[in-house]
């Protein structure tokens, strides 16, 4: 008997798992939640509150890159110490990048005023860490063009590592992306009627979602991520905001809001809400991404129509 139950075992396929999935932030982790759906549950590294530029992986996260069957993040360009982590993993091991994947529309900074030219992926990139003029922004998530090519693109990778499940992947996406369709005509209607009004952000990371909704963008105290502004540049956006040619100016969570309340004052310019450009404020989730894109467009609009 005992030989006859190996002999079964032996002979019947062994069932692919789900491959464990890890994630860079919480936008990422909202897109490839969605495609897993009741499959599985991928694994977050910058939870709530954390820092993606000065952020270190906990002993069980590094373990978690190392053992990951599919790492899907930004890329160098935003968190270059993943890059780090990801040499470690054994070589062939998946991952996916989606800032240089095929179909991603990519964008220099802005730096103010009109945005830099939109690009798509050629295979090429620079550290934007501390970034300069004309560097590359990684902020690519929030124009939702491109979380719709993600999604697919999330799907396609899920369902090579795990075939008997790509059907259900691909369905998992393509819902998503209906879900993200009607989330971008939302967010359309409710900007609608303060496009192209002049505002400041602290930094300059919404050169993808100001590009997509029309949205006029002035000036940002802080040109990168890691950039600290200097007297010169403080003293043209003061100026700019004396003008008049600024109607609401808006902090950022993870940043001291005392430089905005500074720069605001006398000058007639309206405080607007902490904006979140990478949900860093938000409960992790699949519905992350919506939350994060409505809550900008919310917090922009409050502002500007009060």
């Amino acid at each position: 008997m005992r030989y006859i139950i190996t002999a079964i075992l032996a002979s019947t396929p062994a069932l692919a798992e789900v491959p464990s999935v890890v994630t860079d932030i919480p936008p990422v982790h909202a897109l490839v939640a969605q495609v897993m759906g009741d499959l599985g549950q991928p694994e977050l590294l910058l939870g709530k509150g954390a820092d993606e530029h000065d952020f270190q992986l906990r002993p069980s996260q590094a373990g978690a890159v190392a053992e990951a069957g599919l790492v899907v993040w930004i890329g160098p360009e935003l968190t270059p110490w993943l890059e780090t982590a990801l040499e470690t993993r054994p070589e062939g091991a998946a991952s996916l990048a989606l800032l240089d994947a095929e179909g991603t529309d990519r964008r220099g900074y802005a730096d103010g005023g009109e945005p830099a030219e939109k690009t798509h992926d050629d295979g090429e990139h620079e550290d934007a860490h501390d970034h300069g003029h004309g560097a590359e922004d990684p902020h690519a998530w929030l124009d939702p063009d491109n979380a719709q090519v993600w999604l697919g693109l999330i799907a396609a990778r899920l369902g090579e590592l795990d075939p008997e499940n790509a059907a259900t992947y691909t369905a998992n996406a393509a819902a998503a992306a209906t879900e993200v369709a009607a989330l971008d005509a939302g967010i359309v209607a409710r900007l609608a009627a303060v496009k192209g009004t002049p505002v400041m952000t602290f930094h300059d990371a919404y050169g993808y979602f100001g590009a997509h909704y029309g949205l006029n963008f002035a000036g940002s105290i802080a040109l990168g991520d890691a950039a600290s502004p200097g007297a010169a540049r403080l003293s043209e956006l003061r100026a700019v905001l004396e003008a008049g040619d600024a109607l609401c100016i808006f902090p950022e969570v993870q940043h001291d809001p005392k430089l905005v309340a500074q720069m605001a004052e006398g000058t007639g310019a309206k405080i607007g809400g902490a904006l979140d450009p990478v949900g860093s404020s938000l409960e992790p989730g699949p519905g992350a991404y919506a939350a994060l894109l409505t809550g900008l467009a919310e917090t922009m609009a409050t502002c500007l129509e009060g």
